[in-house]
């Protein structure tokens, strides 16, 4: 059995939880990457920017080694939710493009510092945003797979794949009328179940 160290743990999903969002994209049109399927707007393309901004700067900022590149939508004063989707004039390639030089620019800080580094947050409260390497890694890792989890559902609103990636989807082998049944059963039990409200 071969031993892990606690930094490779991290790092490692991390990586897994940065491969599924962007497995979101696979095989999709430039409409269905960014097109809004619930009421707050979600949208797969926008995801993948939002998580590459905020990696950029807990990455780089916090620990003194800043991303080179502008984000505007980042800026004070910009566009509320700005970072949540794409325009019509940034493509998908730059978007991916600038989330893998995010991630490569994480990795070279997660390979410098050891866990205990000290870094500060400089959007949290004075208070609360002296922080770790750890405790970055573990937030980003949490941050990365919350968003991966709103990307899965959407993707499964656009064409019914879901799962973590491609030919590992983790879900029971149904074909299409088993899971109509499946989702029957789920209304009728819920239905059921609110019969004794109130």
């Amino acid at each position: 059995m071969t031993v892990s160290d606690p930094k490779s743990d991290l790092a490692h999903y991390l990586r897994l939880a940065r491969e599924a969002l962007l497995w979101k994209l696979d095989g999709l049109s430039e409409y269905d990457v960014r097109r809004p399927l619930v009421p707050t707007g979600t949208n797969l393309l926008g995801l993948v920017k939002h998580v590459a901004g905020v990696a950029a700067g807990y990455f780089g900022a916090t620990f003194g080694r800043p991303f080179g590149e502008a984000l505007p939508w980042l800026d004070e004063g910009a566009e509320p939710n700005a970072d949540m989707w794409a325009t019509a004039e940034e493509s998908r390639d730059s978007i991916v493009g600038f989330y893998h030089r995010v991630w490569a620019h994480a990795d070279a800080t997660i390979t410098a510092l050891p866990l205990d580094a000290r870094g500060r947050v400089p959007w949290w409260p004075a208070d609360t945003n002296e922080v770790t390497l750890h405790q970055i890694l573990v937030h980003m890792t949490a941050e990365t797979n919350r968003h991966a989890g709103h990307a899965d559902i959407v993707r499964e609103l656009i064409d019914g794949a879901a799962g973590a990636g491609a030919g590992s989807d983790n879900m029971p082998g149904f074909d299409q009328a088993s899971w109509g049944s499946y989702r029957d059963r789920l209304e009728a039990a819920a239905r059921e179940a609110s019969a004794t409200d109130g």
